[in-house]
């Protein structure tokens, strides 16, 4: 399965690199794609990855760490459970995660837009209904579009304010008429969750509620207790049954959510048999502590799903709010002194690699170390002066020892800090208005892996005279303080696509400096990489787009933003037997879209 899909991933960087595929101009069509058609006829049986004879039954009941206090996952305020969105709520369109550019109508019978995607229009199917019954309306797609674009989460707002008009079309069409030259904006507002507007009558949209939200989506909340559980059961009346696109998709009966506070808490349960599906992320533990009767007598399985998406970003995000962070030499040195070498083999037996680059292991990431070229040194040169070293020149992740005392590390990361002002005074590091370099590590309970790799770090930092304070605290508080980014330093991560577009705005871009509630935990203000986020939804063609993503991704990795730890290029996933999944996988692997929609019971 690993071999064919890095054979189709080296098939779409080939398609990505080399292809000018004009656009669709203005057509009624069954999907859309940002270049060329999308890959499946309109007369498409199922997703390829999808089991269209899948058997229909069963529970799956996963186990997560942590609480929730809310089911609304669209604001800002309270903290929702998994599943909400995915299970309940549906989009105009659906994605396929077998191609990392194209959509297929769900909500939507067709969708049309022209050349310059100056416009979007999407026609409602007929039988499209809300879990009440109540048919899905223009009306409840324009007030949740409005709604979630004024009212929600941030990440709703920069596309809603790129549209300049919106018009009923008919009875079933509603078009959106765009103000900005922004490719990717038909797509997603095709993926933007539709609410039904008479739910929300008298209430504001903006306050936590443990009330359902009703969507036409294949589930319903069946049963939930705020911090402890969430029951979806599937709906019996579902609608979307019987489209093409559900083909072998929502199979299970009942997906429930229990909720522990800590994960080794979580994986206790799953071996006593009280969750049925675990995730594992550590390799060690992977190949050392699966020897529980459940497992040798064969009633777990153990399956490895390879994937080809990007690593995306993990690791400890310095926040440059803080006067202690501004210093670009101040977090190189810190990097500098993050002993992964010995970290990774400590808790992951040294399998892991490291994350080299936001979008390294794809077509989309730089190459470490060698310097921009072509049309990403042309796209970086206007904002030369700006950009800190690396980003032209080129940039790699400092390689320790691997020794616990990593000396050569801890030198270079002493210089860097004497040329920032930084020097040590009586075995503390002090600037030059005899201040202590002490900063505080803020993470959530139950971390253990992230918590364990704190440790280590904060131990190293001594030997530079630096007093770093690990904390942490439950997810109630964690999600405040990272809201309203009151923290020096925490875990942060990332899950990036082959497909990035203006999300990247809500994670990068310097409205997040200020504004609370966005995913720019480090309060980078780079105009450099706004132009080109800019440059990757404008693109007219692959190259352009490629170019723009590699730029962006030196801007961010020479921008030292975060201390990188490690990727998986497989997800491990323990199971009862009965789970079973198909064995053409797609894309993007064990992803959204993957585990439950696509698995199914069986005895």
């Amino acid at each position: 399965m690993a071999t064919v899909i890095f054979a189709r991933l080296k098939g779409f960087a080939a398609a990505v690199a080399c292809s000018v595929i004009p656009l669709v101009a203005a057509a009624d069509t069954h999907g859309i794609a940002m270049y060329g058609k999308p890959a499946l006829p309109p007369d498409f049986v199922s997703l390829p990855y999808a089991n269209p004879d899948a058997p229909k039954g069963g529970r799956i009941v996963f186990g997560e760490s942590g609480g929730f206090d809310s089911l609304n996952p669209f604001i800002v305020n309270g903290i929702a459970p998994a599943g909400v969105s995915a299970h309940t709520i549906e989009t105009l369109l659906g994605r396929s995660y077998d191609e990392p550019f194209t959509l297929y109508g769900l909500l939507a019978e067709s969708v049309v837009t022209d050349d310059a995607r100056s416009f979007v229009e999407f026609t409602l199917r007929p039988e499209a209904r809300f879990s009440d019954g109540s048919p899905v309306t223009v009306e409840d797609v324009i007030w949740s579009f409005e709604t979630l674009g004024t009212q929600g989460h941030p990440r709703f707002a920069a596309a809603y304010g790129k549209v300049s008009k919106v018009e009923k079309v008919g009875e079933r069409g509603v078009r959106f008429t765009f103000n900005t030259e922004d490719r990717e904006l038909p797509l997603l507002l095709g993926l933007r969750p539709v609410l039904k507007k008479a739910q929300w009558e008298g209430k504001d949209f903006t306050v936590s509620s443990l009330e359902p939200i009703i969507g036409s989506g294949p589930y319903v909340v069946a049963e939930v207790e705020a911090g402890r559980f969430i029951t979806y059961r599937k709906n019996p009346d579902w609608w979307g049954a019987d489209l093409a696109f559900n083909r072998g998709q929502h199979n299970l009966d009942e997906i429930r959510y229990d909720y522990f506070g800590d994960a080794g808490v979580v994986f206790e349960a799953f071996k006593a048999g009280e969750i049925t599906s675990w995730r594992e992320t550590n390799p060690v533990k992977w190949d050392q502590q699966y020897d529980f009767p459940a497992v040798t007598s064969g009633d777990v399985v153990k399956s490895v799903i390879p994937h080809a998406r990007p690593s995306g970003i993990e690791g400890f995000v310095f926040n440059t709010r803080r006067p202690l962070f501004q210093d670009w030499r101040v977090r190189e040195a810190l990097i500098t002194a993050f002993n992964f070498e010995l970290i990774n083999k400590t808790l992951n037996g040294g399998i892991p690699p490291r994350i080299q680059s936001y979008f390294s292991n794809s077509p989309l990431g730089m190459t470490p170390g060698a310097p921009a070229e072509g049309r990403v040194a042309e796209l970086l040169e206007p904002f030369k002066a700006e950009l800190l070293p690396g980003a032209l020149e080129g940039y790699s992740l400092p390689v320790g020892d691997g020794s616990e005392a990593n000396r050569g590390a801890i030198r270079k990361a002493t210089a860097l800090l004497e040329e920032a002002g930084w020097t040590v005074q009586d075995g503390v590091l002090k600037n030059a208005a005899g201040e202590p370099f002490a900063f505080e590590i803020v993470l959530v309970n139950g971390a253990t892996d992230i918590i364990n790799a704190a440790t280590i770090y904060v131990e190293g930092l001594k030997r530079l005279g630096i007093e770093a304070t690990l904390t942490t605290i439950d997810s109630a508080q964690y999600k405040e303080r990272t809201t309203n980014y009151d923290f020096d330093m925490t875990h942060y991560i990332r899950s990036l696509s082959l497909s990035p577009g203006n999300e990247q705005t809500l994670y990068w871009g310097s409205g997040g400096v200020t504004e609370p509630g966005t995913r720019n935990w480090m309060g980078m203000n780079s105009p450099a990489a706004e132009a080109m986020i800019a440059t990757m939804v404008a693109a007219r063609n692959p190259d352009e787009f490629i170019a723009a993503v590699q730029a962006l991704d030196r801007i961010l990795t020479s921008g030292r933003y975060v201390i990188p730890i490690w990727y998986s290029d497989v997800s491990r996933l323990a199971h009862r037997k009965e789970l079973k999944f198909p064995e053409r996988l797609p894309l993007y692997g064990d992803w959204p879209g993957f585990q439950p929609e696509v698995w199914w019971y069986e005895e």
